[in-house]
């Protein structure tokens, strides 16, 4: 079908069929529970269950975020959770547990353009990510572990 379409054409489609191929990173479903945090702000902090067990390097989506952290981490192309910011938030932090095992997260706003990234310590190895200026919408949450192929067992957890 390709060779009745003149070279640019070709190119063009190319192109497209390549970016289609790399849809299911940004796959607008995830693995696990959503996060809802509803414009009425709850008492107790929304928070999530999961399990790491990736092959799949979060540096694919991107190696740096919006601050110029590095991304890092192994997780599932697929998000593990949706967050759902019904309102803006000045701050917001989200935190993993996963009883002290090396993860990481990386999350992608609503414009796809921003990206947020946080990994352990030596301190703390749970991800912890903290940063301003939320924008109401939702995010694709991934949790990662910083081995590929590790799997721990977490809870994650939204704190406006």
């Amino acid at each position: 079908m390709l060779q009745f379409l003149s070279k640019s054409y070709r190119s063009l489609a190319l192109a497209a069929f390549v970016l289609l191929g790399s849809l299911p990173a940004l796959a607008q479903t995830a693995l696990f529970d959503n996060l809802v945090l509803p414009a009425e702000l709850p008492n107790e902090a929304p928070s999530a269950e999961g399990f790491t067990a990736g092959f799949y390097s979060l540096a694919n989506i991107v190696s740096r975020d919006s601050d110029g952290n590095f991304c890092l981490g192994f997780a599932d192309s697929t998000p593990d959770h949706i967050l759902v910011l019904e309102q803006d938030l000045a701050e917001l932090t989200l935190q993993v547990d996963s009883g002290g095992q090396a993860t990481t997260l990386l999350v992608q706003g609503p414009d796809d353009n921003t990206i947020r990234c946080a990994s352990g310590t030596r301190r703390q190895p749970d991800a912890v990510l903290q940063d301003t200026d939320w924008l109401a919408g939702s995010y694709r949450v991934w949790v990662g572990a910083f081995e590929q192929g590790n799997r721990y067992d977490y809870v994650l957890t939204a704190r406006p």
